[in-house]
């Protein structure tokens, strides 16, 4: 007998204008970007987005179903829309944490939902490790744990599968530096010189978006490249964090998560993600027994492939019937 079809699951309609958004001033310096969607009254979610650096865009809001969830997004500090634009002091992991607190308080929020993508995983479980007591769970797709491990591979390993956008990322740089990438692009990326400083971190993204679907999307990558604001944002903040070991201690997530590990938590994987690979969410999966794990066969880092899309909004319908992921089908290889 043919097994049934297993249900497919999409975006959300389109939501043009948020219920309510402001600025939340954090600091002396730092301006948060801040906006709310769908039902007032509904289960809070906050939803970290990736980078650092990327933003939390408009389509982020259709994840969720509007009537059933309170759906809160930010830009992190440098990001996007806060301000200033791509500031790199006083921001770090440990300055982010605050800054979900604050936003938190702000909104008046109890307890959420966590949910996060790449960088927003790191962050998301940082986060919940310094205020469990805060959290409803946790939706997390393409896991990166922020160690040593994962960011050599990122600056180095992802040559073996992707040469050519290694050969443009690296021959940029003087042959002298090609042994530290990480620090060159970070030095460029913080010049004095405009043209040079933008350039750097155009070049960033390029290798970033260039290595994040299954599938190459040249239109997609050249269109995020031409946005000076995204590469500026991105490159700065990201070559700023990874130089400087994501600011966490080596494997520090995984030696906390005994802290949050009674909580609920659903892991949508790529199973070809090159740059958050199926090896630290299958790590986190065994250290969190409350956990479930999607590994999806067919897909890359990118949110918008359809088979990570598709099981990404349906653990938010299974959350928002049941509060909790442990009835959800997992696979994992």
């Amino acid at each position: 007998m043919e097994a049934p079809c297993k249900k497919t699951y999409s975006l959300f309609p389109e939501i043009k204008e948020p219920n309510r958004s402001g600025m939340l001033q954090v600091d002396d310096l730092h301006s948060l970007y801040w906006e709310e969607c769908g039902n007032p009254d509904g289960i809070p979610v906050v939803y970290l987005h990736g980078g650092p650096g990327e933003g939390a865009g408009p389509r982020k809001r259709q994840f969720w179903d509007p009537e059933a969830y309170r759906i809160i997004l930010f830009d992190q500090r440098g990001s996007m829309r806060s301000t200033p634009l791509a500031e790199l002091k006083d921001n770090t992991t440990s300055h982010l944490i605050r800054d979900i607190e604050a936003l938190r308080r702000h909104l008046d929020v109890d307890r959420w939902l966590i949910a996060g993508g790449s960088w927003g995983t790191t962050l998301a479980l940082a986060y919940g490790e310094s205020h469990p007591e805060r959290c409803l769970g946790f939706l997390l797709r393409g896991v990166f744990l922020g160690t040593s491990d994962e960011i050599e591979w990122f600056v180095y390993g992802m040559r073996r599968f992707f040469p050519k956008a290694f050969e443009d990322f690296s021959t940029w740089i003087p042959k002298e530096e090609r042994d530290d990438l990480l620090t060159a692009y970070a030095k460029r990326a913080t010049a004095e010189e405009h043209d040079l400083r933008l350039e750097a971190c155009r070049r960033w993204v390029t290798y970033s978006g260039s290595c994040s679907s299954l599938e190459y999307d040249r239109e997609a990558v050249e269109k995020m490249a031409a946005n000076e604001t995204v590469v500026l944002a991105m490159g700065r903040i990201d070559t700023c964090y990874f130089k400087n070991g994501m600011f966490l201690e080596d494997n520090q997530i995984l030696q906390n998560i005994d802290r949050i590990s009674h909580l609920p938590c659903a892991i949508i994987q790529g199973g070809h993600d090159m740059i958050a690979t199926p090896n630290s969410a299958y790590r986190l999966h065994k250290a969190w027994p409350n956990s479930v794990i999607h590994m999806v066969p067919d897909a890359g880092h990118s949110p918008m492939e359809s088979g990570t899309l598709s099981r990404l909004i349906e653990a938010t319908e299974h959350f928002k019937q049941h509060g909790r992921f442990d009835q959800l089908s997992e696979s994992a290889s």
